[in-house]
């Protein structure tokens, strides 16, 4: 979903899969500007560390419209954001993608966008357009769960758990590692569904609990996955001895399609009643140097050649209607139906404030 969301590269980096950093070729021209002059033929996606997508897919934009791409990452999805808050009205490139629904109010607020409504928006449900202006578009959802390690669950003969509720049993202690809310995407993701189950106030007595029942918390889920996390190819490397970490509903496909050799069936599991609906956004940026490049690319991304193609790119979920899901997902993935929500506005009030009252909570 870091979809995402924010994490997908980082697993896909620590099973040994490069990600893509530019595609297209230098002899294609865009098309003429509004001045006259000759557009920039290249046009800039400005992203977090987890974007990817098939060299195909991008050729056949620049294709269509004569435009090259070029990628520019730019940090997890916080350090991103901030980056361009920070350059604002003089971005590093035409569009925007990664901003996700808990950091979308920052976003906004500071005027990084400027608004446009995409072409083929009116596939997209109007659950994930939390803009009216259209400031942002909405490309991918995903879900920030709880994963679990089953060899580690059937060697104990322990069932795995399901809930938050359950986190905080003492079968449980000393089992589940977490992100801190202040440096990762997935650790916000997961105090923001704490919060939304429990209510404003209940969410500290919730967190007091799982300090109490040994909860491990570690910076970014690069740490929490690929070094804590005993069900992860890379935790196993890592020798990690948490069976229990905060990851993404999509991550046991991941788990299944770089495996070596690959199993038949997902060596990880999802704990359904601890997620958060994450949705991500691509916005055209105030200042770009090429807006008409960037109106065309954000056009493509909600396309469905390109939505069919980001499940197996960045383990997340498309938002159109009209495009399907690979068979690795429909196979080893999980659908959460009912995962916690919340609405940008509130997110905006409460989010930093809750991420001190964690800190203090949690760290001291």
């Amino acid at each position: 979903m870091s979809i995402k969301k924010a994490a997908a590269a980082a697993l896909v980096a620590a099973l040994g899969v490069t990600s893509l950093a530019a595609c297209g070729t230098d002899d294609v021209r865009g098309a003429a500007g509004k001045t006259g002059q000759p557009a920039p033929k290249t046009v800039t996606l400005v992203s977090h560390d987890s974007f990817n997508a098939s060299k195909e897919v991008l050729a056949d934009f620049t294709k269509q419209t004569g435009f090259t791409v070029k990628v520019l990452k730019s940090g997890d999805a916080g350090e991103a954001v901030n980056k361009e808050i920070l350059t604002k009205g003089s971005p590093q490139g035409d569009v925007f993608f990664g901003v996700d629904n808990t950091l979308l109010s920052r976003a906004l607020d500071n005027g990084i966008f400027v608004p446009y409504e995409a072409k083929g928006l009116d596939r997209v449900p109007a659950a994930y357009q939390l803009d009216k202006e259209h400031r942002v578009t909405p490309i991918d959802s995903g879900d920030i769960c709880v994963n679990y390690d089953k060899k580690y669950f059937a060697d104990k003969k322990l069932a795995p758990p399901v809930t938050f509720d359950d986190l905080a049993k003492p079968a449980y202690k000393d089992l589940l590692v977490v992100e801190n809310p202040e440096r990762s995407s997935p650790g916000l993701g997961f105090l923001l569904g704490t919060a939304a189950k429990y209510g404003d106030e209940g969410w500290q007595d919730y967190w007091k609990k799982l300090k109490a029942n040994g909860v491990k918390t570690v910076d970014s889920w690069e740490l929490a996955y690929n070094q804590e996390f005993s069900g992860s190819a890379g935790g196993k490397q890592a020798k990690g001895d948490r069976p229990l970490v905060v990851s993404y509903a999509s991550s046991p496909p991941v788990e299944v399609l770089y495996g070596e050799p690959q199993p038949k069936v997902a060596p990880t599991g999802v704990s359904t009643g601890t997620c958060f609906r994450q949705t991500e956004f691509a916005g055209l940026l105030n200042g770009a140097k090429n807006p008409e490049g960037g109106k065309a690319l954000i056009d493509f991304l909600i396309s469905k050649k390109f939505q069919e193609d980001m499940p197996l790119q960045m383990f997340v979920n498309p938002v159109a209607k009209d495009a399907a899901l690979p068979e690795l997902f429909t196979k080893h993935g999980v659908v959460i139906d009912k995962p916690e929500t919340m609405a940008p506005e509130k997110i905006a009030e409460k989010r930093d404030p809750w991420i001190q009252q964690w800190s203090s909570l949690v760290l001291k």
